[in-house]
């Protein structure tokens, strides 16, 4: 049985989780870290991690970038897999993890969904085949209590294009002002409203047809199981950086 310390337990995704575990028969949540404690919860909730004392196999988190360095230092000092669930990360917070990585076992990931992270890889192959004769745009939308704009999910997207493409590419997040679209540009929208789970939608326009990759989530159990996957695939490994592809390929 795989135990996992889940931060941000109390939390929308975090509750989602608590339900969705009893689906995976050798996973169980041993505790849980949020600063809100839900004494509804069938697991103890400590306020910080440093707290807790009890045997755990993997640390998972969706709370906020500010509990990065505490679950680091405890995840270091247990010598335990590291699941990174939370988006917004400053640039210096990515570098810490990806210097972390060679310390622990550090997984990483903009979105959960394996869907996503299916689309994500179709990108890799087509990106360049068609730019040279298709203008690359974004558009997410999300509920408007998302913090950061725009998504994790589509920065992941967008890079994936860029980096996938031979050629300069700049992006253009939220287009304003007067002037011609060049063609280097990789548009990035970002739609907040009311309570959108969250849906991606890549656009290729060509001159006389136009290919969409779009992705809708219906709910948020389907970042919940591609999080308990996640746990499942990092239980017992050695340090390093992982990430969904390492899932879907596992």
């Amino acid at each position: 049985m795989v135990k996992i310390l889940l931060s941000g337990c109390c939390g929308r995704m975090g509750k989602v989780i608590s339900e969705c575990i009893s689906n995976f028969p050798n996973l169980t949540i041993t505790a849980g870290i949020d600063k809100y404690v839900d004494s509804s919860l069938e697991y103890p909730v400590f306020k910080n991690i440093e707290e807790c004392t009890l045997d755990i196999d993997v640390i998972l988190d969706f709370s906020n970038p500010a509990t990065l360095n505490s679950l680091t230092k405890y995840a270091k000092i247990k010598n335990t897999p590291l699941v990174l669930c939370t988006t917004g990360y400053s640039e210096q917070q990515l570098e810490d993890i990806k210097n972390a990585s060679n310390e622990i076992p550090m997984f990483r990931s903009a979105n959960m969904s394996i869907g996503i992270n299916v689309i994500n890889n179709i990108l890799k192959k087509v990106s360049a085949m068609l730019y040279d004769n298709y203008d690359i745009e974004l558009v997410e939308k999300h509920h408007n209590q998302k913090l950061d704009s725009p998504s994790g999910t589509a920065l992941l997207l967008a890079n994936t294009i860029k980096e996938s493409i031979p050629h300069e590419t700049v992006f253009n997040k939220g287009r304003d002002g007067i002037g011609k679209r060049p063609h280097n540009e990789i548009g990035i929208h970002a739609i907040r409203g009311g309570s959108i789970v969250g849906e991606h939608e890549v656009i290729f326009a060509g001159q006389s047809e136009i290919i969409e990759l779009k992705h809708t989530a219906l709910s948020r159990e389907v970042f919940a199981v591609g999080a308990l996957k996640a746990c499942e695939f990092m239980y017992g490994k050695t340090e390093g950086m992982y990430s969904m592809d390492n899932v879907i390929n596992d």
